[in-house]
Protein backbone atom coordinates (compact mmCIF):
# COMPACT_ATOMS: atom_id res chain seq x y z
CA UNK A 1 0.00 0.00 0.00
CA UNK A 2 1.59 3.02 -1.14
CA UNK A 3 0.16 6.16 0.12
CA UNK A 4 3.13 9.20 -0.50
CA UNK A 5 0.70 11.29 -2.61
CA UNK A 6 -3.11 11.17 -1.70
CA UNK A 7 -4.11 9.02 0.95
CA UNK A 8 -7.07 7.26 0.77
CA UNK A 9 -8.81 6.02 4.05
CA UNK A 10 -10.38 2.52 4.32
CA UNK A 11 -13.95 2.87 4.85
CA UNK A 12 -13.79 1.91 8.28
CA UNK A 13 -11.30 4.41 9.35
CA UNK A 14 -13.54 7.42 7.39
CA UNK A 15 -16.01 7.99 10.51
CA UNK A 16 -12.61 8.48 12.67
CA UNK A 17 -11.52 11.78 10.55
CA UNK A 18 -14.83 12.87 10.95
CA UNK A 19 -14.76 12.86 14.39
CA UNK A 20 -11.27 14.44 14.55
CA UNK A 21 -12.61 16.93 12.52
CA UNK A 22 -15.71 17.29 14.51
CA UNK A 23 -13.41 18.04 17.18
CA UNK A 24 -11.47 20.01 16.43
CA UNK A 25 -13.82 22.31 14.94
CA UNK A 26 -15.81 22.12 18.28
CA UNK A 27 -12.41 23.06 20.05
CA UNK A 28 -11.39 25.91 17.93
CA UNK A 29 -11.76 28.74 20.46
CA UNK A 30 -8.86 26.92 22.12
CA UNK A 31 -6.75 27.07 19.36
CA UNK A 32 -5.05 30.95 18.60
CA UNK A 33 -4.88 29.59 14.95
CA UNK A 34 -8.57 28.83 14.66
CA UNK A 35 -10.17 32.02 16.51
CA UNK A 36 -11.53 33.52 13.71
CA UNK A 37 -14.18 30.80 13.31
CA UNK A 38 -17.54 32.20 12.71
CA UNK A 39 -16.41 35.88 11.78
CA UNK A 40 -16.60 34.32 7.74
CA UNK A 41 -16.79 30.91 7.68
CA UNK A 42 -18.88 28.83 9.90
CA UNK A 43 -17.90 25.55 11.07
CA UNK A 44 -20.61 23.96 8.73
CA UNK A 45 -18.79 25.33 5.48
CA UNK A 46 -15.35 24.37 6.96
CA UNK A 47 -15.91 21.07 7.78
CA UNK A 48 -17.64 20.65 3.92
CA UNK A 49 -14.52 21.87 2.06
CA UNK A 50 -11.74 19.27 4.35
CA UNK A 51 -14.50 16.77 3.75
CA UNK A 52 -13.91 18.00 -0.08
CA UNK A 53 -10.11 17.94 0.48
CA UNK A 54 -9.81 14.73 2.36
CA UNK A 55 -7.06 13.43 0.45
CA UNK A 56 -5.03 16.21 0.52
CA UNK A 57 -5.62 16.70 4.26
CA UNK A 58 -4.93 12.87 5.02
CA UNK A 59 -1.85 12.68 3.16
CA UNK A 60 -0.43 14.96 6.36
CA UNK A 61 -0.27 11.84 8.00
CA UNK A 62 0.31 9.04 5.24
CA UNK A 63 2.91 7.28 6.82
CA UNK A 64 1.31 6.87 10.18
CA UNK A 65 -1.42 5.90 8.66
CA UNK A 66 0.50 3.04 6.82
CA UNK A 67 2.03 1.92 9.86
CA UNK A 68 -1.17 1.47 11.70
CA UNK A 69 -3.18 -0.13 8.86
CA UNK A 70 -0.24 -2.70 8.41
CA UNK A 71 -0.11 -3.36 12.76
CA UNK A 72 -3.67 -3.64 12.71
CA UNK A 73 -3.74 -6.55 9.62
CA UNK A 74 -1.24 -8.36 11.77
CA UNK A 75 -3.42 -8.51 14.82
CA UNK A 76 -6.21 -9.41 12.71
CA UNK A 77 -4.29 -12.33 10.70
CA UNK A 78 -3.31 -15.11 13.50
CA UNK A 79 -7.15 -15.02 14.45
CA UNK A 80 -8.31 -14.89 11.27
CA UNK A 81 -5.87 -18.36 10.35
CA UNK A 82 -7.10 -20.09 13.24
CA UNK A 83 -10.53 -19.96 12.31
CA UNK A 84 -9.98 -20.82 8.79
CA UNK A 85 -8.25 -23.61 10.12
CA UNK A 86 -10.26 -25.49 12.66
CA UNK A 87 -13.07 -25.18 9.84
CA UNK A 88 -11.15 -26.34 7.13
CA UNK A 89 -9.54 -29.36 9.43
CA UNK A 90 -10.93 -32.75 8.68
CA UNK A 91 -11.23 -33.29 12.56
CA UNK A 92 -13.73 -30.48 12.86
CA UNK A 93 -15.58 -31.35 9.91
CA UNK A 94 -16.08 -34.86 11.63
CA UNK A 95 -17.01 -32.99 14.44
CA UNK A 96 -19.29 -30.78 12.91
CA UNK A 97 -21.47 -34.01 11.24
CA UNK A 98 -21.03 -35.47 14.52
CA UNK A 99 -22.76 -32.44 16.66
CA UNK A 100 -25.57 -32.03 13.47
CA UNK A 101 -26.53 -35.59 13.71
CA UNK A 102 -27.00 -35.61 17.42
CA UNK A 103 -28.86 -32.46 17.02
CA UNK A 104 -31.52 -33.96 14.96
CA UNK A 105 -31.58 -36.76 16.95
CA UNK A 106 -32.07 -34.67 20.19
CA UNK A 107 -34.55 -32.83 18.68
CA UNK A 108 -36.67 -35.69 16.50
CA UNK A 109 -36.78 -38.42 19.65
CA UNK A 110 -38.68 -36.46 22.38
CA UNK A 111 -41.52 -35.21 19.30
CA UNK A 112 -41.79 -38.65 18.04
CA UNK A 113 -41.88 -40.29 21.04
CA UNK A 114 -44.54 -38.03 22.90
CA UNK A 115 -46.85 -37.90 19.81
CA UNK A 116 -46.80 -41.62 19.63
CA UNK A 117 -47.87 -41.59 23.25
CA UNK A 118 -50.28 -39.22 23.07
CA UNK A 119 -51.85 -41.19 20.17
CA UNK A 120 -51.18 -44.17 22.06
CA UNK A 121 -52.95 -43.61 25.22
CA UNK A 122 -55.83 -41.13 23.83
CA UNK A 123 -56.59 -44.59 21.57
CA UNK A 124 -56.27 -47.08 24.39
CA UNK A 125 -58.77 -44.99 27.00
CA UNK A 126 -61.42 -44.67 23.93
CA UNK A 127 -61.18 -48.33 23.82
CA UNK A 128 -61.75 -48.96 27.83
CA UNK A 129 -64.12 -46.60 27.74
CA UNK A 130 -66.57 -48.66 25.68
CA UNK A 131 -68.66 -51.59 26.71
CA UNK A 132 -67.41 -54.62 26.55
CA UNK A 133 -64.07 -52.99 26.69
CA UNK A 134 -61.81 -54.60 23.48
CA UNK A 135 -58.69 -56.59 24.88
CA UNK A 136 -56.03 -54.79 23.52
CA UNK A 137 -57.29 -51.71 24.36
CA UNK A 138 -55.24 -52.17 28.02
CA UNK A 139 -52.40 -52.98 25.64
CA UNK A 140 -52.65 -49.23 23.58
CA UNK A 141 -52.65 -47.97 27.11
CA UNK A 142 -49.46 -49.75 28.07
CA UNK A 143 -47.88 -48.45 24.76
CA UNK A 144 -48.42 -45.35 25.40
CA UNK A 145 -47.25 -44.82 28.92
CA UNK A 146 -43.66 -46.55 27.14
CA UNK A 147 -43.63 -44.17 24.94
CA UNK A 148 -44.29 -41.14 27.34
CA UNK A 149 -41.12 -42.72 29.88
CA UNK A 150 -39.51 -43.11 26.77
CA UNK A 151 -40.21 -38.92 25.83
CA UNK A 152 -38.76 -37.83 29.27
CA UNK A 153 -35.80 -40.00 28.77
CA UNK A 154 -35.22 -38.55 25.09
CA UNK A 155 -35.81 -34.89 26.98
CA UNK A 156 -33.57 -35.59 29.28
CA UNK A 157 -30.76 -36.71 27.30
CA UNK A 158 -31.08 -34.14 25.15
CA UNK A 159 -30.52 -31.36 28.05
CA UNK A 160 -27.37 -33.59 28.93
CA UNK A 161 -26.26 -33.36 25.78
CA UNK A 162 -26.61 -29.60 25.38
CA UNK A 163 -24.62 -29.48 28.52
CA UNK A 164 -21.92 -31.33 27.99
CA UNK A 165 -21.33 -29.34 24.08
CA UNK A 166 -21.75 -25.77 25.81
CA UNK A 167 -18.60 -26.71 28.20
CA UNK A 168 -16.93 -28.41 25.80
CA UNK A 169 -17.28 -25.35 23.41
CA UNK A 170 -16.16 -22.89 25.89
CA UNK A 171 -12.91 -24.67 26.97
CA UNK A 172 -12.13 -24.51 23.34
CA UNK A 173 -12.72 -21.26 22.73
CA UNK A 174 -9.74 -18.92 22.06
CA UNK A 175 -9.29 -15.79 23.19
CA UNK A 176 -7.00 -13.40 21.05
CA UNK A 177 -5.89 -11.20 23.82
CA UNK A 178 -4.83 -14.64 25.95
CA UNK A 179 -2.74 -15.82 23.52
CA UNK A 180 1.32 -15.62 23.97
CA UNK A 181 2.28 -11.72 22.25
CA UNK A 182 -1.65 -10.93 21.63
CA UNK A 183 -1.17 -7.97 24.61
CA UNK A 184 2.17 -6.44 23.39
CA UNK A 185 0.53 -6.47 19.65
CA UNK A 186 -2.58 -4.38 20.68
CA UNK A 187 -0.67 -1.82 22.29
CA UNK A 188 1.03 -1.68 19.32
CA UNK A 189 -1.86 -0.69 17.58
CA UNK A 190 -3.01 1.32 20.02
CA UNK A 191 -0.28 3.28 20.07
CA UNK A 192 -0.23 3.87 16.20
CA UNK A 193 -4.10 4.84 15.79
CA UNK A 194 -2.97 7.52 18.41
CA UNK A 195 0.24 8.72 16.67
CA UNK A 196 -2.26 8.47 13.12
CA UNK A 197 -4.82 10.80 14.92
CA UNK A 198 -1.97 13.12 16.58
CA UNK A 199 -0.49 13.68 13.57
CA UNK A 200 -4.15 13.48 11.34
CA UNK A 201 -5.05 16.20 13.32
CA UNK A 202 -2.39 18.07 13.91
CA UNK A 203 -0.43 18.43 10.78
CA UNK A 204 -3.67 17.98 8.53
CA UNK A 205 -6.81 19.14 9.86
CA UNK A 206 -5.85 22.36 11.92
CA UNK A 207 -3.18 23.74 9.51
CA UNK A 208 -5.87 23.29 6.72
CA UNK A 209 -8.60 24.86 8.71
CA UNK A 210 -6.00 27.89 10.07
CA UNK A 211 -5.34 28.28 6.31
CA UNK A 212 -8.58 28.55 5.25
CA UNK A 213 -9.71 31.03 8.03
CA UNK A 214 -6.67 33.48 7.33
CA UNK A 215 -7.30 33.17 3.05
CA UNK A 216 -9.81 36.19 2.57
CA UNK A 217 -10.41 34.50 -0.75
CA UNK A 218 -11.40 31.30 0.47
CA UNK A 219 -14.99 29.98 1.15
CA UNK A 220 -18.07 27.70 0.58
CA UNK A 221 -17.86 28.25 -3.20
CA UNK A 222 -13.98 27.72 -3.39
CA UNK A 223 -13.03 24.88 -5.79
CA UNK A 224 -12.97 21.84 -3.62
CA UNK A 225 -10.87 20.38 -3.32
CA UNK A 226 -9.50 24.01 -2.13
CA UNK A 227 -5.58 25.37 -1.70
CA UNK A 228 -5.18 28.24 0.09
CA UNK A 229 -2.22 29.67 -1.91
CA UNK A 230 0.84 30.84 -0.13
CA UNK A 231 -0.55 29.73 3.36
CA UNK A 232 -1.42 26.09 2.78
CA UNK A 233 1.40 24.07 4.37
CA UNK A 234 3.75 21.52 3.23
CA UNK A 235 1.55 18.27 3.08
CA UNK A 236 4.29 16.17 1.23
CA UNK A 237 2.68 17.43 -2.42
CA UNK A 238 3.95 20.13 -4.99
CA UNK A 239 1.71 21.42 -7.49
CA UNK A 240 2.40 21.39 -10.91
CA UNK A 241 4.13 24.55 -12.67
CA UNK A 242 1.98 25.87 -15.51
CA UNK A 243 3.34 28.07 -17.91
CA UNK A 244 1.72 29.98 -21.32
CA UNK A 245 3.33 28.21 -24.44
CA UNK A 246 4.56 31.34 -25.41
CA UNK A 247 6.31 32.18 -22.40
CA UNK A 248 10.29 32.22 -22.43
CA UNK A 249 10.57 32.12 -26.19
CA UNK A 250 12.91 35.27 -26.63
CA UNK A 251 12.53 37.40 -30.31
CA UNK A 252 9.00 35.94 -30.65
CA UNK A 253 6.50 37.63 -32.65
CA UNK A 254 3.16 37.23 -33.65
CA UNK A 255 2.65 36.76 -37.72
CA UNK A 256 1.28 40.14 -39.20
CA UNK A 257 -1.47 40.17 -41.88
CA UNK A 258 -1.88 42.97 -44.38
CA UNK A 259 -4.99 43.98 -46.17
CA UNK A 260 -4.86 42.85 -49.73
CA UNK A 261 -5.85 45.94 -52.37
CA UNK A 262 -9.23 45.73 -53.90
CA UNK A 263 -9.98 48.01 -57.10
CA UNK A 264 -13.40 47.84 -59.18
CA UNK A 265 -13.07 45.83 -61.94
CA UNK A 266 -14.44 49.14 -64.06
CA UNK A 267 -12.37 52.16 -62.75
CA UNK A 268 -9.24 52.43 -65.15
CA UNK A 269 -8.91 56.05 -64.91
CA UNK A 270 -10.97 59.36 -66.04
CA UNK A 271 -10.72 58.62 -69.94
CA UNK A 272 -11.63 54.79 -69.60
CA UNK A 273 -15.45 54.15 -70.35
CA UNK A 274 -16.90 50.82 -69.74
CA UNK A 275 -17.78 49.12 -73.18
Amino acid sequence: MHMNSASHLLTEDRPEFERLLDDALRTAPDRPGLADLGQRLNSEQLRTMVLDANSLVTAAAAAEYEHFVKVRAELRAPAAASVRASVLSPAADGATAGAGLAAVLAVLAPVLAGTAAVIFLLAGYVLKALDPAPAFGSTLVTAGWFFAALTAAAILAAAVGLLLTALRNGSNEVHPESEEGGDELSDEVARARDAWRHALLERGIVPFLSAALADPSAGPTAPAPYRAAGRMPDLGYSRPDFASPDEGQAGHERPSFTSPDFTSPDFGGPDHRPE
